[in-house]
């Protein structure tokens, strides 16, 4: 089961209590959130999310100044960022993350990440 831990006490009763869920992102985004928390407190990795298992999270690695985050769909442009935590972070022998060893994540936030 992957370890969950927030980036502030308002994203944690926002993405845990339905009713500030529905305050602040909505009907149609909560009932997304909503599947998208299961499915990551369900899963014993990361790698649950890597291509080709991907959809329909469509999980994949930021670039740019997210880099070291990944991003999960939600709705249109709406991505829920988060990012690995796991102490040192796993990483693959020829590079890159390595998916299957992330067992902890950070929840940034819900954002519009084309905006």
């Amino acid at each position: 089961m992957i370890d969950i831990i927030f980036a502030s006490k308002k994203l944690k009763k926002q993405l845990n209590e339905e009713r500030a869920m529905l305050k602040a992102f909505g009907l149609p985004r909560t009932k997304r959130i909503k599947v998208v928390m299961t499915a990551l407190r369900a899963a014993p990795s990361l790698g649950m999310f890597a291509p080709p298992y991907c959809p329909p999270h469509r999980c994949h690695e930021l670039t740019g100044n997210r880099k070291g985050r990944l991003s999960l769909d939600l709705d249109g442009p709406y991505r829920l960022i988060i990012q690995p935590i796991n102490n040192p972070l796993p990483k693959r022998p020829e590079g890159g993350l390595d998916w299957n060893r992330v067992t902890a994540i950070k929840i940034i936030g819900v954002e519009n990440t084309h905006g």
